[in-house]
């Protein structure tokens, strides 16, 4: 029982132990770790190590027990937090914070997180734990100076004036991507370029240190670099280009002095990048005015430089009734002759008349009385002058009274035109002249001047332009006469009976008085014409002033309501008016220069344009000055006009005579062709360029153009119209807007028409001659030409034979008396160069064409007999050479007084046999005993020849023969 109890008792005391020993461990960790509330600290980027602030340390009042009173960690509280807390000593509660990977400042600056502490617990598997309060932790990652500086812009650009000073011109500006402010700021710039006028602030402001020259420097190139205030430069530096300005001054910018015209390149804008510079003004209008001078060109212009007749042609107007009264030169109109022409233009027919000169117009040239209605026109050029009559046109009597039935002259700057009517029933007082006061008379530029006289109404046109006459004065008709009149061009025909004519200008004085010229004109003249029957209407007028050059404009569509402009009436200058200066440099930039000849006039054409710009007061704000320049016209490249054909040819006297005649030209071709130099293209070679010439071929191109004139012309005697013509079709000449004149020099046709055209009426020209006895031959000479003679062709010449027919009866026995022809044939002194017509007598001793053909081929067939004799005699010597070889080589031969003359031609006699006969045949023909000594040579020759091969001692012996030229004759 006592055991038992013992027993009991002794569970119950280990029960109470355990109880007393669970409260006891209960007692031991009863306190929390202890940290600070807030903690500071530092971390560089590109480092993990924290500095902290206080320090980081964690307290326990269970120390220094184990396990309670130590420190087992510390717990960060976040999202993504780069850091952890790591505990260096347990007893002590000491521990760090680091980063677990490389922080980036330009990331994030600062992190913010919570932490705790926690001890170990009661035992080693950390029951019982406790943890601290929770701290806030801020760190700051400091910036490491990693980035270098990069400018916001790859380049800067600016413009300046020339001549000013400027506090700033502009900025660069530069950033850098580290995070913090003293690596991050641009702390300087600096210009790298060395000795430059500027200079650069810290905060990248860039002025000029002086007063830039635009003629010294128009653009400075600058390199410009930037630091951090941690001294990294910029990782490249950066290019600014400063523009220097002249000084602002209004005008027209982009324009060229000089432009080249290449003819028929069609039109070439003038002004392609000009524009004007307004200088920022406030600008309500602007208004140009272009000019082209072409006063010095042709009549005031380029235009085509035909016949004035021709002109009035092309121009639609009727040739009836037309007559040029100053016609160039030639051989049906020649009294322009001995008048000064103006050679400064190309085949532009202006006379000159210095106050000396007139010309008296042939008879019959233009009707004694015109017929109304008429016309004259007239090119004038005239200055101020004296007081005096100067006539440009005048009709007066040839003898005794001195009348002028009409004229047109100049008087004061006026144009006058008198006009007295013909005798009639009633003696009234009638308009007898016309007066026009018009500055074009002595502003000494071309005009072009048309009267249309319908009487009594006239009407004048200067340069197409309509002008009323200021004053009409009348007179009575004339007194009837039958004195014959005298129509001049310069001056006015006067007749002073019973005075003296020393200062006579004509150099043939009618018969009854001594006469002269009187009231000369000054000045030039060219186009006088008179058209009788018919009007001109206003159509062919301003066709016939119009210019084949000037100015053009195509206005774009979406300026074209914008900008107004004005041509005057031949182009040669426009206006140009508009608000919008972009819309009017548009405008302007498409003025061009057109020139529509296919060979226009070469040389300078001077351009100006004057420009007055308005404000919005309404009045001139700016000045823009006057542009001058001029449009080369470069020379075109000239026709050559070729003349081919047959150009010599035989026909029978019945086809001379017959109604048809001969045809002279019946194929003939005109070609026209121009050459230019054109650049060869080099062949590409390895290496470097050693020649650095360029090549140029000349190429020939055919090309199409009109012609005027082609003149046909006898050469030797002129034509005798009594047995003898040139004709062609005058109705056919007539359909192809031909005409054809004649005279006893020629054929003329004239007209501005295409070459086909020509050239088919030149082969319908005929030869006549209807007495061809004595006629052997007769030569022609063709010469075509265009624009007045500026390009003429070849003289192409064409000789044509009489071919008689000889009489059977008369000459049956010809070949058999050839010494009764063939001498009076050398003997005769008939002339083969022109025109042969030989007396009667002479006739009967000429041979015919046949009676030549049979002596000829019987001298030859003579000749080629004794030929054949030559050759049979040479090969019998032959033979009895080869019979006496045996005996030769016996023989001594004697040759001391021989002296052996060889022909050097004959060792070429196998190469050249036919060469050897055609020379025994000229021989043959010069005799008889020329032929004996031709055939002897022959024959030793041929004996030579014959022995060379068989006689081996004959040829060593041939060979030491000596050759004696002393009786050669070369």
């Amino acid at each position: 029982m006592l055991f038992r109890g013992n027993k009991h008792f002794a569970s119950v005391v280990g029960v109470v132990l355990g109880l007393l020993c669970a409260v006891e461990a209960a007692k031991v960790n009863k306190h929390k770790p202890w940290i600070d509330t807030t903690y500071h600290g530092i971390v560089t980027e590109n480092d993990d190590k924290v500095l902290l602030d206080p320090p980081l340390i964690a307290l326990d009042k269970d120390a220094p027990l184990r396990y309670a009173g130590e420190i087992c960690g510390f717990r960060i509280h976040g999202q993504n937090v780069p850091f952890e807390a790591v505990v260096l000593d347990k007893s002590t509660g000491e521990g760090v914070i680091r980063a677990k990977d490389k922080l980036d400042c330009e990331l994030q600056k600062d992190h913010t997180f919570t932490i705790q502490a926690y001890d170990c617990g009661e035992g080693p598997d950390g029951t019982n734990m406790k943890k601290s309060h929770k701290a806030t932790v801020h760190i700051q990652v400091n910036d490491v100076n990693e980035y270098s500086p990069v400018f916001k812009d790859k380049s800067y650009k600016a413009t300046v004036i020339e001549g000013k000073k400027y506090d700033s011109i502009l900025k660069v500006e530069a950033v850098d991507a580290d995070c913090s402010f003293q690596y991050s700021q641009i702390c300087n710039y600096e210009i790298v370029t060395p000795d430059v006028p500027f200079t650069i602030d810290k905060d990248g402001y860039i002025k000029n240190t002086e007063k830039l020259n635009y003629s010294k420097e128009r653009m400075y190139k600058l390199t410009v670099t930037a630091y951090d205030c941690g001294k990294n430069r910029a990782s490249e530096d950066v290019l600014v280009k400063i523009s220097i300005k002249p000084t602002c001054k209004p005008g027209w910018q982009g324009f060229n002095k000089r432009i080249e015209y290449e003819p028929g390149t069609g039109s070439l804008a003038l002004f392609p990048s000009m524009h004007l510079e307004t200088c920022e003004e406030p600008i309500t209008s602007i208004q140009a005015s272009i000019e082209l001078e072409t006063n010095h060109i042709g009549k005031g212009c380029d235009r085509d430089t035909y016949s004035e007749k021709s002109l009035h042609k092309l121009c639609g107007a009727s040739s009836s009734g037309t007559v040029e009264l100053l016609p160039a030169p030639s051989s049906s109109a020649n009294w322009t002759v001995g008048l000064p022409t103006d050679n400064g233009h190309d085949s532009d027919q202006v006379f000159e008349f210095n106050g000396t000169q007139a010309v008296r117009v042939p008879e019959g040239v233009v009707s004694s009385s015109l017929k109304e209605p008429f016309t004259v026109s007239v090119w004038v050029r005239h200055g101020p002058g004296a007081h005096d009559k100067e006539t440009i046109l005048c009709n007066s009597d040839k003898t005794e009274m001195n009348r002028h039935h009409y004229s047109l002259y100049v008087h004061n700057c006026r144009l006058i035109l008198l006009l007295r009517q013909d005798p009639t029933e009633s003696e009234n007082y009638k308009p007898a002249e016309f007066h026009w006061k018009l500055d074009q008379v002595c502003d000494k530029e071309w005009h072009h001047y048309v009267l249309n006289v319908d009487f009594p109404s006239v009407s004048l046109f200067v340069d197409g332009t309509t002008f009323e006459p200021f004053l009409v004065t009348e007179d009575y008709p004339l007194h009837s006469s039958k004195l014959s009149t005298q129509l001049t061009v310069g001056a006015c025909w006067q007749d002073f009976s019973g005075h003296d004519n020393s200062s006579d200008a004509s150099p043939e004085p009618p018969a009854g008085g001594s006469a002269r010229m009187s009231q000369f004109f000054r000045g030039n003249l060219a186009g006088l014409m008179i058209r009788s029957g018919k009007l001109e209407n206003k159509k062919v007028i301003d066709c016939l002033y119009t210019c084949k050059e000037g100015l053009d404009v195509q206005l774009p569509e979406e300026v074209a309501s914008a900008v107004k402009v004005e041509f005057n009436p031949n182009q040669s200058s426009l206006t140009v008016e508009g608000d919008d200066i972009e819309a009017f440099d548009k405008v302007m930039q498409h003025v061009s220069y057109l020139n529509s000849r296919q060979f226009p006039t070469p040389g300078i054409r001077h351009l100006r344009i004057s420009t007055t710009v308005k404000c919005f007061n309404e009045e001139t704000c700016i000045s823009v000055p006057e542009v001058e320049g001029y449009v080369m016209v470069l020379q075109p490249e000239e026709p050559k006009i070729s003349l081919s054909g047959i150009d010599h040819f035989a026909r029978g006297a019945a086809e001379f005579e017959s109604p048809e005649g001969v045809t002279l030209f019946p194929e003939l071709r005109i070609v026209s062709t121009i050459t230019r130099e054109v650049e060869a293209e080099a062949e590409t070679t390895e290496g470097p360029e050693d020649d650095p010439t360029v090549q140029e071929t000349v190429v020939s191109e055919e090309i199409m153009h009109n012609l005027d004139t082609c003149e046909v012309s006898a050469q030797g005697d002129e034509l005798d119209n009594e047995h003898e013509s040139l004709d062609v079709d005058l109705g056919q000449v007539q359909q192809r807007g031909l005409e054809m004149t004649s005279s006893n020099l020629g054929l003329v046709i004239t007209g501005v028409n295409t070459m086909a055209n020509y050239e088919q009426v030149l082969h319908l020209i005929r030869y006549k001659n209807w007495h061809t006895e004595a006629l052997f031959d007769r030569k022609f000479k063709l010469v075509c030409s265009e624009l007045n003679g500026r390009y003429i062709s070849n003289e192409f010449k064409v000789e044509v034979n009489v071919i008689h027919t000889a009489n059977p009866m008369d000459h049956a026995n010809n070949a058999m008396v050839q010494p009764q022809f063939i001498n009076p044939v050398h003997h005769s002194s008939v002339d083969l160069s022109g025109h042969n017509l030989v007396n009667a007598h002479h006739a009967s001793v000429v041979p015919s064409a046949a009676t030549v053909v049979i002596v000829v081929c019987v001298s030859f067939l003579v000749f080629m007999i004794l030929l054949g004799v030559f050759r049979i005699r040479a090969a019998h010597q032959r033979t009895m050479g080869d019979q006496e070889n045996g005996k030769e080589n016996e023989m001594d031969w004697d040759d001391s007084a021989l002296t052996i003359t060889v022909n050097p031609m004959e060792t070429y006699e196998d190469q050249h046999s036919s060469e050897e006969e055609e020379e025994e045949e000229e021989e043959s023909e010069d005799g008889e005993e020329e032929d004996d000594i031709t055939s002897a040579e022959s024959e030793s020759s041929e004996d030579e020849e014959g022995a060379e091969p068989e006689d081996q001692q004959g040829a060593s012996r041939q060979q030491q023969l000596e050759w004696d030229d002393s009786t050669l004759t070369y």
